[in-house]
């Protein structure tokens, strides 16, 4: 029999999300909107979820999916392309329109059930559902839609991670504080250090990144009118803090010592390397040609979307969990840098959100793309800026922040 974690816990952890993650670390108001997505596996933290809403005086749309009978496995096996491309563009439009917030709950009941899938296949889906999450982007660069993202540990999950079940859910207690009394003002206290931090680095005015380890020579530019942004419950646990370059002025190598998942597979040793804004060399001792894959995607797919630094000091997850969520904000003993390729981040821009046109958002090297493809490194390294004066400064240091 699988294991549980108690009802507090879930209570507690369904709280956090609900009165702190929406709203950017304010939870939501009464008579809002909030969309649940959650699968079968983590039914348990659905409840305690959707009690949380109601009670709040939320209005709820209910997303409970099926992950527990091979259905998403059966889809990819047996849908036509025209099923496999469908977009039902009014009734997203509806949601879009509806949609106040959403949650969307992660949890594996069989982490490899999608394996032996064409990714092709899952890559086209994908691609065809970009149209939901562009309108979507809008809505939150107006602030008008907020969202949150959290982990319900399975069996499947522990074992992949090469933890027990209970060891597994250790990490997601410790990590979102639900073994103190009060979880909502410990994460007050973390997003507010968080946001310090991001904020001094947007002061810095940075024009470039050099970033220099054992397995990373990897140049990084800025680009005009950035922040740094970190901390208001975007996800739980975050304790990163990121920024969305000029995907034009990456130079150099980079290796990522933790796997990543893609749909299933593990894609294992990734190193690449990019010239004028682009992937032109990638590999992986594990997975390669999926890993090539997805860098073809579309045309910003072996683009930069992200750059991602998270302080050791802050974190308090110490093993290797198996899922990108948790994994990008390891602590350990050097901390973690993540890099995404794919889709940029518009509310890293350093002006009024809602006049983020497409026209300017090229303009500035943000990146597009239907994938935003998160990865992981935790060996030690140093990372330095220089600023628009031309002087330099390191911001990062034995795994923690200099500023």
């Amino acid at each position: 029999m699988s294991y549980t974690p108690p009802e507090e816990i879930l209570d507690k952890y369904a709280k956090v999300l609900v009165n702190f993650a929406l709203g950017g670390g304010s939870g939501i108001k009464p008579g809002e909107v909030v969309f649940l997505q959650s699968p079968l596996s983590a039914l348990p933290f659905y409840r305690a979820l959707r009690k949380n809403i109601i009670d709040s005086g939320g209005i709820l749309i209910n997303g409970l999916a099926d992950d527990m009978s091979g259905a998403a496995k059966y889809f990819y096996e047996h849908a036509n392309h025209q099923q496999l491309v469908a977009f039902l563009d009014k009734y997203f439009k509806g949601l879009v329109e509806q949609v106040d917030h959403r949650i969307a709950v992660i949890a594996e009941h069989d982490v490899h059930e999608l394996d032996k899938i064409d990714p092709k296949k899952i890559m086209l889906t994908q691609k065809s559902a970009k149209p939901l999450a562009d309108w979507l982007n809008d809505k939150e660069n107006i602030g008008k839609y907020t969202w949150t993202l959290a982990l319900y540990g399975t069996p499947s999950m522990a074992k992949e991670a090469g933890l027990s079940e209970k060891g597994h859910w250790r990490q997601i207690i410790k990590a979102c504080y639900l073994d103190k009394s009060d979880p909502i003002a410990e994460w007050r206290k973390t997003s507010k250090e968080v946001q310090r931090v991001a904020t001094r680095l947007t002061r810095l005015r940075i024009d470039k990144l050099h970033v220099v380890g054992k397995d990373v020579d990897l140049h990084i530019t800025m680009g005009k009118k950035r922040k740094w942004l970190g901390g208001g419950g975007r996800n739980i646990p975050s304790f990163e803090v990121f920024t969305s370059p000029d995907w034009h002025g990456t130079e150099g190598r980079i290796r990522f010592n933790q796997p990543l998942y893609y749909y299933g597979p593990r894609v294992q040793d990734i190193e690449l390397t990019f010239k004028v804004g682009r992937v032109v060399r990638a590999t992986a001792s594990k997975n390669q040609k999926l890993l090539r894959e997805m860098l073809a995607t579309d045309d910003g797919a072996s683009q930069i979307g992200e750059f991602s630094l998270t302080d050791r000091r802050l974190s308090h997850i110490t093993k290797f969990m198996a899922e990108t969520l948790f994994d990008e904000n390891m602590g350990g003993r050097f901390g973690n840098t993540h890099l995404a390729v794919g889709k940029s981040y518009h509310d890293t821009f350093d002006g009024d959100t809602k006049k983020m046109t497409p026209s300017l958002s090229k303009k500035l090297g943000y990146n597009e793309s239907a994938i935003h493809v998160d990865m992981i490194s935790t060996t030690d390294r140093i990372v330095t800026a220089t600023l628009s004066d031309g002087s330099q400064e390191v911001i990062y240091k034995n795994g923690q922040f200099t500023v």
